[in-house]
């Protein structure tokens, strides 16, 4: 059995011993703070989601509360998350993206996440749930581009109940399926460095990206103006 993951408060099974009897709110407070906070991102919030409906599955008695109640606050806490992210968004939002371009936080960005709303419509709240990263961002940015409030929470419920409630229970259905709980508890720490990656090596990626196409911007903007007599 391969040890327990490295990073504690990124282990989930880690994270739901610390909190001890009080396990089911540390959940959902994580699973807020991923989706409503822009800290969230570092949060395993799949993986936590999954752990937890395994522990009700092979040790009912460990989270002190029925699985489908579970389900139910888990949901309750992401929708709640996802209100707050669409707050800040909408009152704080454009003066952060109105500023110098500059990573994530930039007008750019602004633009390609109001296209992807547009593409993909309100499903787009949905989509976003199962993203690691953009569920954190995609409230945020709904907020900054101004969608209706009333569409927003609808398919934010949607999507709350349907990523929170419905990988928790997936994680309680395979705990009922002994050989890949088994596999899944053993080698819980390959998926969380696999997770990690996932999450880290995109955010690295589009922060050079956006760096460079700043500075690009800022190169064509002083060569093509005009020179004062």
């Amino acid at each position: 059995m391969l040890p327990l993951a490295t990073i504690s408060w990124l282990d989930p099974q880690f994270l739901l011993g610390a909190f001890g009897p009080w396990a089911v709110l540390g959940v959902c407070l994580l699973v807020f703070a991923e989706t409503g906070l822009l800290v969230g991102f570092l949060f395993p919030g799949d993986t936590l989601l999954i752990i937890t409906g395994i522990l009700a599955a092979t040790n009912p008695g460990a989270l002190g509360l029925p699985i489908w109640l579970i389900a139910i606050l888990i949901g309750i806490a992401a929708f709640a998350g996802g209100e707050v992210g669409y707050l800040i968004g909408h009152k704080v939002g454009p003066r952060i993206f109105e500023r110098k371009e500059s990573g994530l936080f930039s007008v750019a960005n602004v633009k390609r996440t109001n296209a992807f709303f547009e593409r993909f419509g309100p499903m787009a709240v949905i989509i976003a749930r199962f993203v690691p990263v953009v569920r954190t961002f995609a409230p945020i940015m709904a907020g900054v581009g101004h969608m209706s409030y009333r569409r927003y929470s609808l398919f934010n419920a949607i999507g709350a109940f349907v990523w929170g409630a419905g990988v928790t229970l997936a994680g309680f259905g395979i705990g009922h399926i002994p050989p890949v709980a088994r596999f899944v508890s053993s080698y819980i720490d390959l998926i969380l460095l696999g997770a990690v990656l996932a999450t880290v090596i995109p955010i690295v990626i589009h922060y050079l990206h956006g760096v460079h196409q700043a500075k690009k911007a800022e190169q064509t903007d002083t060569t093509t103006a005009p020179t004062q007599l």
